[in-house]
């Protein structure tokens, strides 16, 4: 994606005055279009037409998702993959003043993610109809924009149900951008990075520059490159004159070569900024940049993965794009903290499924390091709901796939296109064909990537049909290997016998589901370790993306409104689940307990108790009485002298599973568990009976946010006991209210059956908790939030956040 200097000045006023660049900055601006919109949610008749009266109409603020405002009906057209939320159709208008820099220059609109079938018209002009809700998008608005005020209007039709497996939002849940150049400029999406070469000596840099020249004479100019690293200090530079005809278009390729380059990777995630300018007498009159990574990627059908020449692992998760009780519009705040928990789980790869996802999230996986496989489709032409994207593919397919590919191809997180999701073609004779269509644009847009297809059912009666489709592929990937019957235990080890050629990944497998606050069950737990020893212990597999690795709205049945396959919930909480892959994926010591010691029913039962760890031995303690140890293998030479130490415990029970299991008798009090490497504590989890609830805790992740009305803190709600102690199965009502400068846009639990609407500022805390999200109020309100949380019969609790300038 192209990141462009901006400058923006925005009228607290229904108009947008937008400013000419600051001195100094690039010639080119693009600038955030995201605040003051009128919004109806209904289909009003004229209200593309610019002096159409919307006075009365709510303002919202960009990125909006009119779904996750309304209330979850089980009578809902959406249904459970929807997660019984409403949709419909809904107008957007915008009123803006055009910057003083767009006189005689070319000017287009950018929408990051309109969900779906959206109209956009500009000054009354339709400029076009786009059906994909996913993919990113433009205009052109350089004939048709005012020199004064303009209008800008959308309108939305989500009302075709259903046309998701999934909770999809309605509306522009993604930002608006419009951009300002020069008639002579780099073209959007227009810069293709790539890396063919790279060591730690040296690497190559090749830049392909797509230019556009909208003048209707000829032109010459100088291409320049500037490359810096993330000190700001010049690495390289280049320049080559060019000639390009009238009203044509000019790809340009150039090189630089990199000393010592620092090279990307999940564990340091080093980025490079590429500014390009087109000059013309001295003078830029273009300039856009972009960061990416020096990075090598390589597949081997024996030895996997191999990133800069090393072979990685793919330790990956699945991932929608909604965020409970947000919806679809998801501030980047948010998904930061949830990847910042992903990576402590020792996750290091994502697969975007089964669409395009933000820019931005791209961008945060570039910068914090996950690897990336990024895939447009869930359905080609065979459906799976009735109005699917089946429906637009013969006319569309190509358009988004190349798109969708320029837009993406610059992100170094980005290792591996895959063109769908369990395909019905994977199943078909000619199948293939269509695939070809696919792998062919794939390969001519960026033969650096393989492409791979997430297939279910390989193993399945009439295998043999699908071979020249499985064939086809660069990567074949496997989804639910851990399911099938006949092969369960097997995996996918016969196509590897069979198929010795083939580079093989895990594209979807079932994690440790459940619901957060119940212990997972221990026939889930089993197929999970089954599933990762395969994985972990054959070099040709690439890796393996469990589903998922969170919660998501919609593929649910009610009274659920949303799956429970992720080891993280709604909320961002994690479940037990996580714990077992954080063992699995990480070398920090760790430990952790599946259920809590309160009563619920034990008193008097003998009680299952699961640990995950990835310490050698761990010791169980019950008010201080020890249960035994442990181990996950015989103990390794040289640690036996600190085995003899404990030799009047019960002799150690060594699981060859990956976690560990003790039945002990209930009792109010303190479990404790003591995790040992070499014989030495290394890290210790108590759980314990607590008290009976006496007041609310807030805990927020900051005390300080942007006032940039994007920027947002995530409290989390706790109800305590009198001692200070989250209580694991409080299910106490609380009442927030927030004032000053934010507001809540957002109240959840984590449970799947509570449907008490998102934006409701009174929830229930589910197992002890909720979480509620505040957003900044508008762009440069400064000051303090104050966050009241009351609860009948319980100490409240109250919180103080500052809005700041950016």
């Amino acid at each position: 994606m192209i990141r462009i200097c901006l400058s923006l000045f925005i009228c607290l006023s229904m108009i947008d005055c937008l400013s000419q660049p600051v001195a100094g900055a690039s010639p080119r601006a693009r600038i955030n279009l995201d605040a003051g919109w009128k919004f109806s949610l209904t289909d009003t008749v004229g209200a593309d037409r610019a002096p159409f009266d919307d006075s009365r109409w709510r303002t919202v603020h960009l990125p909006h998702d009119w779904s996750i405002e309304g209330d979850f009906d089980e009578k809902a057209p959406t249904g459970g993959g929807g997660g019984y939320l409403p949709t419909g159709v809904g107008w957007y208008r915008k009123h803006f003043l055009s910057p003083k820099t767009a006189a005689g220059a070319s000017v287009w609109i950018e929408f990051e993610g309109v969900y779906q079938n959206s109209d956009v018209w500009i000054n009354g002009h339709h400029l076009g109809q786009y059906p994909n809700g996913y993919m990113s998008f433009y205009y052109d608005l350089t004939p048709w924009l005012g020199k004064g005020q303009n209008v800008l209007c959308v309108r939305v039709d989500n009302s075709l149900q259903p046309n998701s497996r999934w909770y999809s939002g309605s509306g522009i849940y993604r930002h608006v951008w419009l951009h300002v150049a020069d008639r002579l400029h780099v073209a959007q999406w227009g810069t293709y990075i790539t890396t063919p070469r790279a060591d730690r000596e040296s690497a190559d840099v090749v830049v392909k520059t797509t230019i556009d020249n909208r003048e209707p004479a000829e032109r010459d100019a100088i291409l320049r490159l500037t490359l810096s690293d993330t000190a700001g200090q010049v690495v390289g530079r280049t320049e080559s004159p060019f000639h390009i005809g009238a009203a044509g278009e000019k790809v340009v390729e150039q090189k630089i070569t990199v000393n010592a380059p620092s090279l990307w990777s999940p564990r340091d995630p080093h980025l490079y900024t590429l500014r390009t300018s087109i000059v013309r007498g001295n003078k830029p009159v273009d300039s856009v940049t972009d960061v990416f990574g020096i990075r090598t990627i390589h597949y081997d059908a024996d030895s996997g993965f191999l990133l800069n020449g090393r072979r990685v692992k793919m330790n990956g998760v699945c991932l929608h794009q909604d965020a409970g009780c947000l919806g679809s519009a998801v501030p980047m705040a948010v998904w930061e903290s949830r990847l910042r928990l992903l990576k402590e789980m020792g996750c290091n790869a994502i697969r975007t499924s089964h669409n395009p996802e933000s820019p931005e999230l791209l961008d945060l996986c570039d910068r914090m390091g996950f690897l990336v496989m990024d895939e447009p489709f869930d359905e080609w032409k065979v459906g799976k709901v009735k109005y699917g994207y089946h429906n637009y593919f013969d006319k569309w397919a190509q358009t988004d796939l190349t798109t969708f590919i320029h837009r993406d191809r610059n992100h170094p997180s980005v290792v591996l296109w895959s063109a769908g999701n369990e395909i019905g073609e994977q199943k078909q004779e000619r199948g293939d064909t269509v695939l070809a269509a696919l792998i062919a644009t794939f390969h001519r847009e960026d033969p650096g990537r393989p492409v791979t297809t997430a297939n279910d059912d390989i193993a399945a009666d009439n295998g043999s049909a699908r071979l020249p489709f499985l064939r086809m592929l660069d990567i074949v990937g496997y989804n639910y290997m851990d399911r099938w019957h006949e092969r369960r235990e097997l995996f996918n080890s016969p196509d590897r016998q069979d198929h010795p050629e083939w580079k093989m990944i895990g594209t979807e497998s079932v994690s440790i589901p459940g619901v957060r606050g119940q212990p997972p069950g221990l026939s889930s737990v089993i197929r999970a370790e089954q599933l990762w020893k395969f994985v972990s212990l054959h070099d040709y597999m690439i890796g393996d993306f469990m589903w998922t690795g969170i919660d998501y709205l919609g593929e649910a049945r009610w009274p659920n409104k949303n799956s429970g396959s992720g080891v993280i919930d709604l909320c961002g909480f994690p479940k037990d689940g996580y714990y077992f892959y954080q063992s699995q994926w990480t070398d920090k010591p760790m430990i952790h307990i599946c259920t809590d010691w309160n009563p619920g029913g034990k008193e008097g039962k003998v009680v299952p108790l699961i640990v995950f760890t990835n310490c050698d031995t761990v010791e169980l303690l019950v008010n201080g009485r020890s249960f035994g140890i442990q181990c996950l293998q015989f103990p390794r030479p040289g640690n036996s002298g600190a085995w003899n130490k404990y030799d009047h415990w019960p002799v150690a029970i060594t699981t060859g599973d990956l976690h560990m299991a003790w039945t002990i008798p209930y009792e109010p009090g303190v479990v404790r568990a003591i995790g040992r490497k070499g014989g030495k504590v290394v890290c210790e989890e108590e759980i314990r009976t607590t008290g009976a609830p006496a007041a609310i805790r807030l805990l927020p992740d900051r005390n300080v946010l942007r006032a940039d009305d994007q920027d947002v803190v995530q409290v989390k709600i706790e109800v305590v006991d009198k001692d200070g102690h989250p209580i694991p199965d409080a299910a106490n009502g609380v009442e927030l209210s927030v004032e000053g400068a934010g507001s809540l846009i957002g109240l959840d639990n984590g449970d799947p059956r509570d449907h008490t609407p998102m934006k409701s500022s009174r929830r229930n805390v589910f197992h002890g908790l909720a979480l509620a999200v505040i957003q900044s109020r508008l762009a440069g309100r400064t000051g303090i939030i104050r966050v009241t949380a009351g609860s009948p019969g319980l100490t409240g609790a109250t919180l103080e956040i500052r809005a700041a300038n950016p």
